[in-house]
């Protein structure tokens, strides 16, 4: 190595190398994340809308489905049941019941007897009734000491709908009274119509046949 080498290599060349070798070697500053874009934002935000509108249309079916159940049971099965079977045997039993109670009363008891048939009727048919046991059958009952006592050996449905039914009635019948107290027999049927009130079937007709 000459002297001039040697000179060249002084604490202050030395120096300057490794300043020059660490600026070389120095790590590039790291660029600053780019902020999300308008563009960007605008491709998220029909993501939220479109969820929140598939829930709210979800809902929106859910609620139909549970709509249509109850319109199924309560506006078809419901009439179904009505007009079916079990129908049938609740219509019969009401028509049975306010034929037998119509035509059984007795003279120690005619007043609950009366009220009692009552009960099982409506309408015009309500009104008719109550006039008449009050000023005809009240007073012969009284005077001639009458009792009758009704009972039904046949009966079966003459037409059903929801709300209105028409019922045939055979009944035997037994009348007493004081001018006759061995009795006398006697067979009759009947044509009963009824209307359903509040979840009962009342007699609205009472129509010999």
């Amino acid at each position: 190595m000459s002297e001039s080498d040697r000179d060249d290599m002084t604490p202050e060349a030395v120096e300057d190398d490794s300043v020059t070798a660490d600026a070389d070697v120095a790590p590039e500053p790291t660029e600053p994340a780019a902020a999300e874009s308008p563009a960007d934002q605008s491709q998220a935000a029909p993501t939220v809308s479109t969820s929140r509108w598939i829930a709210a249309t979800l809902g929106l079916l859910l609620l139909a489905s549970a709509g249509l159940a109850g319109w199924l049971y309560f506006g078809v099965l419901r009439a179904d049941q009505q007009l079916g079977p079990a129908g049938e045997q609740a219509v019969m039993a009401a028509a049975a019941d306010g034929a037998v109670a119509v035509l059984t009363y007795a003279p120690k008891t005619m007043e609950q007897d009366f009220a009692a048939a009552e009960s099982h009727l409506t309408g015009d048919f309500l009104s008719h009734y109550t006039d008449f046991t009050q000023k005809v059958v009240t007073p012969a009952v009284k005077e001639k000491e009458v009792q009758t006592i009704a009972a039904v050996v046949r009966k079966g449905i003459v037409s059903l709908r929801p709300g209105s039914a028409e019922v045939l009635i055979y009944l035997n019948q037994t009348t007493i009274s004081k001018t006759n107290p061995d009795g006398s027999y006697s067979m009759s049927s009947v044509k009963v119509g009824l209307e359903k009130h509040g979840g009962r079937w009342l007699i609205s007709s009472f129509d010999p046949v």
